[in-house]
């Protein structure tokens, strides 16, 4: 829940509306016939006040009502001004105005707490998941995560990317389930990727070492019951700093789409493999994929987030269709409703 500011602003500006309605009441119900009483509406003004104010300004309006309330029994009754009925009216707007205070200096406190909260997630990411840089060799890049909770600031979706000697290794995945769970298995995936990005070995041999972390992790002591349950897809590819053909192995993972001439093509998988952490129980061999990445180009890897967003009618994004026409900006906005998206976009220089 977002800190209600007390600082100028249009949120300040807002007191004057329990402030002409205390000035009404009270003036109204002075000039009342003596039958008529409406001393009990002052309740409303600091009522109102916490959903544009703080604990300080809920108090001042609190106070405010009850110097009104005073006022009207001193106008209308000074000789009955201490009975029941007043008495009550007032210890009524104290109890009121006290409540309202105490419920605002919670609010703020559990606000300044989600703050926190959301400042260390925000550091947590950016260790896990630190941003793309703008250059690898002759490669532009760039990646966006969004998550379908507002507050959610990680999740299981992963992207990193490696400079080799000959050109950039990238990798995408999805990890299957949420929670901390998935966003540990993310960081062990990503470690394993860091560590082994950089050797010389082939990409089906960084895949199969890619698998065998992941597989090892799951028979780590009290997560063997998720072994065969737990698995990540991933797109897995090496991109030539010189022209020639982009390498990939995907495992299970949503194909890469690239752009050329403002033209999308989905990149066909002729070998699939299956998700990793599932190495031990389908025993694959890893053969390679590859297809043209030329000059100008845009290669688009995206999770099944971005796929499997909707809008408000139901209807699921329409990728390639919106890279058609709006190129690396064809990413679904936060207000997709989806699991998790994440967008890693590199394009060749010309």
């Amino acid at each position: 829940m977002p800190q209600r500011p007390e600082g100028p602003g249009p949120r300040r500006g807002l007191i004057a509306i329990p402030i002409l309605w205390i000035v009404a009441v009270t003036v109204v119900d002075v000039l009342a016939p003596p039958d008529i009483h409406l001393g009990p509406l002052l309740v409303a003004a600091p009522a109102i006040t916490p959903s544009f104010g703080g604990p300080r300004t809920v108090g001042v309006v609190a106070a405010l009502a009850v110097a009104a309330q005073t006022l009207i029994g001193v106008i209308r009754d000074p000789d009955d001004l201490l009975s029941a009925n007043h008495e009550a009216q007032i210890i009524a707007l104290l109890l009121v105005g006290v409540s309202l205070v105490v419920f605002c200096v919670v609010r703020e406190r559990r606000a300044k707490e989600l703050s926190q909260v959301r400042h260390v997630s925000e550091a947590a990411q950016r260790v896990v998941l630190p941003p793309l840089p703008g250059r690898l060799g002759p490669l532009r890049a760039s990646a966006r995560y969004l998550a379908a909770e507002a507050e959610a600031r990680i999740g299981g979706d992963l992207y990193a990317a490696a400079r080799t000697a000959s050109g950039t290794r990238l990798i995408v995945g999805d990890v299957r389930g949420k929670g901390l769970t998935a966003v540990n298995d993310a960081a062990l995936l990503l470690g394993a990727f860091r560590v082994a990005a950089h050797r010389e070995a082939g990409l089906g041999e960084l895949v199969a070492y890619l698998d065998r972390s992941v597989c090892w992790d799951l028979m780590e002591p009290g997560e063997t019951s998720r072994l065969g349950e737990t698995f990540i897809t991933a797109t897995i590819m090496d991109i030539p700093d010189q022209n020639g053909p982009v390498r990939m192995i995907s495992c299970g993972h949503p194909p890469p789409v690239v752009l050329r001439g403002g033209r999308p093509t989905t990149v066909h998988v002729g070998h699939p493999a299956p998700p990793l952490g599932l190495g031990d129980l389908a025993h694959p061999r890893y053969e390679v994929d590859s297809f043209p990445f030329e000059p100008g180009d845009l290669l688009l890897l995206y999770t099944d987030g971005v796929t499997e967003a909707r809008d408000a009618t139901g209807a699921f994004y329409p990728l390639t269709d919106r890279a058609s026409r709006d190129g690396a900006s064809a990413i679904p906005t936060p207000s997709s409703t989806a699991s998790g998206a994440t967008c890693c976009t590199t394009s060749a220089d010309g």
